[in-house]
């Protein structure tokens, strides 16, 4: 399933503080950025592990070469396109530094100490299971508005800290033991949504998600190889979310509302084709699920650090039908298809 192609065999096998993962789809300048970036972290004990997942010959190659006769990058490459998910497992699992930092492979880390700095953080907090940290443009001025995954009323707190209900891809991090005792990824998501989904898990078992705007990653919004909302992205959003709900145990008929938004969403878009499908998809990846529901502590959480900022059923299903397609709310950065 997947083969070495450059840097060490493995991590270390003493201890260490974090392994770094980045997952890899063409975009060879940008990744080679990324890949030195975490290479130039200091403060904390770090393996990097690379993934790539369908590059050209020419572009591996190149990665191979960046990659080459260093003890600190491990260079993989998948034969199939495993996702978003199912590739963050993969090189997940191969690590055992106490800490899990995710790098979009189009982003790099705004300063040496960030790895250094997140590690301190979940340190500090002993049930802190993930941090997201605060996503800008790439030349660090501005906030990445396509990169924003929590409620529009915390949008001006982006650079404060508050807990929140996920966190997005293009830059986190997850405490090991929080990661392995969630189940890490769901794979079966492929891409969007993924984060929320283990987020949601996490907090069911007494995990705390915090999002941290003085920690901050850079972000290109390389558009090579991004999928886009008029081909599958849509439908990964729409399946996605759907079926999240119904492993939650929420019932087709409570979902009507959301269904209803999506629906309305996708003709003012000219995407009702994607939307129909992915709702017969979500119906099929979930066609009975057994209710789960959240234990009251964690129905509370979430009720404190999200729910509350978001409005009535009434005006989020007029704000989620209306809302121009580009990127919603809650959805990591996921361009490494």
């Amino acid at each position: 399933m997947v083969r070495s192609l450059a840097g060490a065999t493995g991590p270390p096998s003493g201890c260490y503080d974090a392994d770094i993962i980045i997952l890899a789809l063409e975009r060879t300048a940008e990744t080679i950025a990324a890949i030195m970036s975490a290479c130039g972290q200091t403060g904390a004990s770090i393996h990097i592990f690379v993934l790539d997942q369908g590059s050209c010959p020419e572009t591996l190659d190149q990665l191979a070469a960046v990659a080459k006769d260093r003890p600190d990058v491990t260079l993989l490459a998948a034969e199939q396109n495993l996702g978003v998910a199912g590739g963050r497992n993969l090189i997940s699992d191969l690590g055992h530094g106490r800490v899990i930092v995710a790098l979009d492979n189009d982003a790099i880390f705004a300063s040496a100490d960030t790895v250094a700095r997140l590690v301190a953080a979940l340190d500090a907090e002993p049930r802190l299971a993930a941090i997201g940290c605060r996503i800008v443009t790439e030349d660090g001025g501005s906030d990445d508005r396509s990169s924003w995954g929590y409620p529009e009323s915390l949008r001006s707190c982006s650079e404060e800290s508050f807990d929140a209900i996920t966190f997005v891809g293009a830059g986190h991090a997850i405490r090991r033991v929080a990661w392995e005792q969630a189940g890490g990824y769901d794979a079966s998501l492929f891409f969007c949504w993924e984060e929320y989904d283990f987020s949601l898990r996490a907090i069911a078992q007494g995990w705390r998600v915090r999002y941290r705007g003085d920690i901050v990653i850079r972000h290109k919004v390389a558009a090579e190889q991004r999928v886009a909302w008029t081909a599958t992205r849509w439908f990964y959003f729409v399946r996605n979310r759907l079926y999240i709900e119904r492993k939650l145990g929420r019932s087709w008929p409570a979902l009507a509302p959301r269904i209803s938004g999506y629906l309305l969403r996708g003709v003012r878009n000219g995407l009702s084709a994607q939307t129909a499908r992915a709702i017969v998809a979500a119906k099929d990846m979930a066609p009975i699920m057994r209710s789960r529901p959240m234990p009251p502590a964690s129905a509370s959480y979430l009720a404190r650090n999200d729910r509350v900022h978001r409005g009535s059923w009434t005006h989020r299903l007029i704000h989620e039908a209306l809302r121009p397609l580009g990127r919603p709310s809650n959805v990591a950065s996921t361009a490494k298809r």
